[in-house]
């Protein structure tokens, strides 16, 4: 609710003071921001990155004010600023302020009580520590539309004024007399009484977490038009948050707002708990309101008078912003792990990132020709959204690093469903993920990678079915394993060579498995499985002749023969 015109969620730590940017930013926190670390940079790399970085910005704030364009989430904006202004502090000498915002041409009135703004906390613990403060706390949605303050005399409207830098902002009393939502007569007849709040856009159920729509976009760009139409106008409303010379408390100002016509005691809420607060700020995200919101507030019931407000963050206000939806990242380093099946699948590496709130250090690439085609290389500043609101992807490179880090990239060609069934040199991750696989579905217990890797690295895995011949004493010897554990996986072992054909052949990576009827499992065995060419297996419904040719190719496969034959001799059925 600290937002600028023409449109901003953003207006807070645009209004401020931009040559000591990043000073100012520290203080009133970083949305999603977590701990950047200096880049290992020359100097004159520094200056590049910077330089393009605040360029960046700069872009989006044009986009931001003059076109009534947002093109990146606040998220997005406001990590940006956050790593901009670490950098700025990484390389004092290369630092750069940004300019302040282009403003649109207009009459400027100067704000009778500033614009606060509020300090953005990070997570539920920074909540829970504010909680700690004595005295009364309410909670109202943080109203995601264009901040104004409004000014009555005698009773009557005399200005509505926008945010602007939290000082002075831009006469929109004309449009403010057309918007059947603003009173324009109040039965209040002191001298000078001034309100704050938000104008928003009014929508119809409308869900937060299914995304913000156009509901921001659409109250900025009507109160920056020359002429707010008659359509505009009865689709805005006005949300007022604050009465900063009204009575002393919560409870008597929501009283006082309800007698102006202006009610929102429905949309304020005393609070106790961090449960509490956890609890609206879901319902807020969650459930169908009129208005979109992109956090909630938190207040003191009591603060000092308006008088001695400063355009900046207070202590006795602050704001939670809903789960990032995106989120930016910076890349320090890829990999290239190789799947049982030989696919090439990137998992890219970024610093610490809050998503979801939840904090993401690695995000896969989707693939590798996706990985190939974006170039991701450590330095690069990525957006993350979520896929289906649980998996974190890879949107897009927000800012390509300057400098391109070489990468040791594998030839995805070399790899395939019949590769690496021994832990060759550059087949050790696919081995790996077969083990991985093989251990899954035998129903192994206590055997997850890092046993499996354990067990590889000491060189006693030499192909998939090593571990069959293993002795308690090989076990012990291995870091980590005691006789209890070589014990329990010894056992594991032995169960497993119990197990059915079908489970076997699920756990050696037979391809469409899942197509074939019990009565294949039954009167099967490896060595007909073997025998049965092409034509033979396009018999079973759901089978054509790519899927015959897999099969045909895995069980005719040198190296799929040598260990039917060992778990022949072992015993285990459908292989004797």
């Amino acid at each position: 609710m600290e937002l600028s015109p023409p449109s901003g969620a953003r207006g807070l730590i645009r209004g401020l003071m931009f040559a000591v940017f990043f000073v100012l930013f520290s203080s009133a926190g970083a949305g999603n921001a977590l701990a950047i670390e200096c880049p290992d940079w020359t100097a004159s790399r520094a200056e590049r990155e910077i330089n393009r970085l605040a360029d960046q910005i700069s872009q989006w704030d044009q986009a931001y004010y003059l076109e009534h364009q947002s093109l990146v989430d606040d998220a997005v904006y406001d990590r940006a600023q956050a790593v901009l202004a670490a950098w700025n502090r990484c390389f004092p000498e290369q630092s750069r302020a940004l300019e302040p915002p282009p403003r649109q041409a207009g009459s400027l009135l100067v704000h009778p009580v500033v614009h606060t703004g509020l300090r953005k906390l990070r997570d539920a613990d920074a909540v829970e520590r504010w909680l700690q403060r004595d005295g009364d706390i309410w909670l109202q949605p943080k109203i995601d539309g264009v901040a104004v303050t409004l000014v009555y005399r005698r009773g009557l409207l005399h200005q509505m004024i926008s945010r602007g830098d939290g000082r002075s902002g831009q006469d929109w009393t004309r449009h403010a007399r057309r918007i059947p939502a603003i009173q324009l007569e109040v039965p209040d007849q002191r001298e000078e009484l001034v309100l704050q709040g938000e104008i928003y856009w009014r929508v119809e159920n409308h869900v937060q977490a299914e995304g913000g729509g156009k509901a921001r976009g659409l109250a900025s760009g009507a109160m920056a038009s020359r002429v707010l139409s008659l359509s505009q106008a009865q689709s805005l409303a006005l949300f007022v948050w604050d009465w900063p010379n009204g009575p002393a408390t919560m409870s008597e100002r929501l009283r006082a707002l309800r007698a102006l016509g202006y009610d929102v005691s429905d949309y304020t809420h005393r609070v106790r708990s961090l449960d509490e607060v956890r609890r609206w700020r879901r319902h807020y995200y969650e459930s169908p309101q009129p208005f979109a919101t992109d956090g909630v507030v938190l207040r003191q019931s009591e603060r000092p008078a308006g008088d001695s407000w400063q355009p900046q963050p207070p202590e006795w206000a602050v704001a939670w912003k809903h789960p990032a939806a995106t989120a930016l990242a910076s890349v320090v380093g890829v990999q290239f792990p190789v799947g049982r099946t030989g696919k090439v699948v990137p998992v890219v590496e970024v610093a610490p990132t809050l998503l979801d709130d939840r904090e993401i250090r690695r995000v896969s690439a989707g693939s590798f020709e996706r990985w190939q085609s974006l170039d991701i290389r450590p330095g690069d500043q990525l957006r993350l959204t979520l896929a289906g609101q649980t998996i974190p992807q890879i949107r897009d490179v927000v800012l390509p690093a300057l400098e391109r880090t070489a990468l040791p990239v594998p030839d995805p060609d070399a790899y395939g469903p019949l590769t690496c069934w021994q832990p060759e040199p550059g087949c050790e991750d696919q081995f790996l993920a077969r083990l991985l696989w093989l251990g899954k579905s035998l129903k192994f217990r206590g055997m997850g990678e890092a046993r499996w890797r354990s067990l590889q690295e000491t060189g006693l895995l030499t192909d998939l079915l090593a571990w069959t011949s293993l002795s308690e004493k090989q076990l012990v010897a291995v870091p980590g394993v005691g006789p209890k554990r070589a014990r329990q996986l010894l056992d594991n072992f032995n169960r497993a060579l119990a197990q059915d054909f079908r489970s076997w052949m699920v756990a050696l990576g037979m391809p469409s498995i899942h197509l074939l009827p019990e009565a294949a499992w039954r009167q099967g065995s490896f060595s007909i499985f073997s025998k049965r060419g092409e034509k033979d297996w396009r018999q079973f419904p759901g089978i054509g002749p790519q899927r015959a040719g897999e099969l045909v190719s895995f069980l005719r496969h040198e190296e799929v023969q040598l260990l039917g034959a060992k778990l022949q001799s072992l015993g285990v059925a459908g292989f004797r």
